[in-house]
């Protein structure tokens, strides 16, 4: 039981240490970019490839629902809203992979970063632009990476074999 209990806490702090990050480079790199560009301007890193592009988006995901004011608030609450409980009820009711811990807070950091964006300023900031995507921000980065980690722990070869028992062998 004490070692489960102690596998809880480094869980919880891995976690929020994981949500606290994202947040925190997130903001902090909006806050960045919204000082040093002016919105739709554009500084090329590398030439018609990589450019920090200052965007305001309206919408969700890649500009999707441009200017519609309830689905871009609602969307995201109610996904950290999920989120939320996802993490609560594999840590209560299951032991969770520490990958999935880790793939949701990133979601979750990533939620709460455009979250905040909208709230106080009624869109998103978005400024890293490869000119062949639409252009987005830590926050999202985060999200993209967590849902990903998710998608490659769902294939079969991603999961651990499971190892024959003792009791297991026994028992057959």
């Amino acid at each position: 039981m004490v070692k489960k209990q102690q596998r809880s806490w480094v869980d919880i702090a891995v976690c929020i240490l994981t949500v606290l990050s994202v947040v925190g480079l997130d903001r902090v790199t909006k806050v960045f970019f919204s000082k040093v560009l002016q919105p739709g301007e554009s500084f090329a890193v590398i030439y018609k490839v990589f450019h920090f592009s200052l965007v305001y988006n309206t919408g969700i995901a890649f500009g999707l629902f441009k200017d519609n004011g309830f689905v871009y608030l609602v969307v995201p609450v109610v996904a950290i809203v999920l989120l939320v409980y996802n993490v609560y009820y594999y840590h209560k009711f299951g032991e969770l992979d520490r990958w999935y811990i880790v793939a949701f807070s990133l979601i979750l950091g990533g939620a709460i970063g455009n979250l905040i964006d909208r709230i106080y300023f009624g869109h998103v900031i978005d400024f890293i632009d490869f000119r062949v995507w639409p252009v987005f921000n830590i926050a999202d980065s985060a999200i993209t990476i967590g849902a990903g980690i998710i998608l490659f722990k769902c294939f079969p070869w991603a999961k651990e074999k499971e190892k024959p028992s003792i009791n297991r062998v026994l028992r057959d």
